[in-house]
């Protein structure tokens, strides 16, 4: 609990020692110790594991997995393109487990005033996982699960449940980052997704690739694509 409240979605955690000596990790530099009570303690100090490198952890460890060959120029270029549509990107703080989100902050009552949104990303994930959380988010936007926006050209939909929404922006992701090279947890989501679930008739298969092709462009992704 004490973790969680100092670092949101934190997943492990361990001392330095431990970092170093069974992991073959070591802190970063001015990496943020976070308190922990200890048995005669009264507290110890921990590390997240996204403040340490060295040996590759398995990739099961990460929550997000995503590689490809993409850099912080590239996502900045991304970003830069994101906020000229009034939406605000902000990298927080958190763990490994919370990815993103996005909302809408403004919808003008004057049609030509636009609306204003917020997207937060995780500003501890590598330049994959970053465009990965991106697309996913503007999944959410394009696809009309925040409403309609004539100005970005986004549909009113009859509303969804969050199972589905969740099921169509990871489709736009996986989507964008196939076409970007990038290799995610996509395919695995979805798999695991569809196999809890009943059905996904509902899912509007025309709206993801809209969708895609929209955020795509704003992106421009398509210029990155791989073939295979």
């Amino acid at each position: 609990m004490l973790l969680q409240v100092q670092k949101p979605g934190l997943t492990y955690a361990a001392s330095a020692y431990d970092w170093a000596e069974r992991f073959g990790r070591n802190v970063k530099e001015d990496a943020r110790p976070l308190l922990i009570l200890w048995p005669f303690g009264p507290v110890a100090l921990v590390y997240d594991v996204m403040d340490t490198e060295g040996v590759d952890s398995p990739e099961t460890v990460s929550c997000f997995p995503a590689f490809g060959d993409i850099d912080y120029d590239r996502i900045m270029e991304v970003i830069g393109a994101i906020e000229r549509k009034h939406i605000t990107v902000k990298a927080i703080d958190r763990g490994d487990s919370w990815a993103g989100s996005i909302r809408l902050d403004s919808r003008p009552s004057d049609p030509k005033q636009p609306n204003k949104y917020t997207l937060k990303i995780n500003d501890n994930h590598p330049p994959p996982i970053v465009f990965s959380t991106l697309a996913h988010e503007l999944g959410h936007l394009y696809l009309g699960h925040l409403g309609p926006d004539k100005r970005l050209k986004v549909p009113e939909r009859a509303p969804v449940d969050e199972g589905q929404k969740e099921l169509e922006a990871e489709s736009v992701a996986f989507l964008l980052c196939a076409r970007s090279g990038i290799k995610s947890k996509s395919e695995a989501y979805l798999s695991n997704y569809i196999s809890e679930n009943e059905t996904i008739e509902s899912i509007d298969l025309y709206q993801v690739m809209r969708a895609s092709g929209q955020i795509e462009r704003l992106m421009n992704a398509g210029g990155h694509t791989k073939f295979q």
